[in-house]
């Protein structure tokens, strides 16, 4: 038992972000879906909602649950959330390239290539938050 624990006091964000990271994944594929596929709007244009859509999400479940960050000062939350937007509009335009390439390119189906796309976003986007957006948060709290 005392080693779950140890395991689960070293891994916790990892696992929290996997369990946020799939949840984020699931309304982001389930935007797309919903606006590509029954609405049967632009996939490009339904990447772009599904993505702010996920964002939102995934800012308010990695600041309260994975990385327990607190900002003291709306100046600090501002620089938070700039920041995690921005490393998230650089993934964005992975997503949209890795879409276009699988779907227009390749001419796979739009839903797997989104479900592929996913994965490798979730994992960029944990080392973008991980190394760059709620570092700097956690060093302060340490000191």
């Amino acid at each position: 038992m005392i080693k779950i624990k140890q395991l689960w006091h070293q891994y916790a964000s990892v696992i929290s972000y996997l369990v946020f990271g799939v949840l984020t994944t699931l309304v982001n594929i389930g935007v797309f879906d919903i606006l590509g596929t029954h609405a049967h709007w632009n996939y490009q244009v339904a990447t772009v909602i599904a993505w702010f859509v996920s964002v939102l999400f995934a800012y308010i479940t990695n600041k309260l649950w994975v990385f327990d960050s607190k900002t003291t000062t709306s100046q600090a939350f501002l620089t938070e959330l700039g920041s995690f937007f921005f490393f998230r509009i650089v993934s964005l335009f992975m997503d949209m390239g890795m879409m276009w390439l699988g779907i227009s390119v390749l001419h796979a189906s739009p839903l797997l290539t989104k479900v592929i796309d996913n994965v490798v976003i979730v994992v960029v986007n944990y080392l973008f938050s991980k190394v760059f957006i709620f570092r700097k948060q956690a060093t302060q709290e340490e000191n």
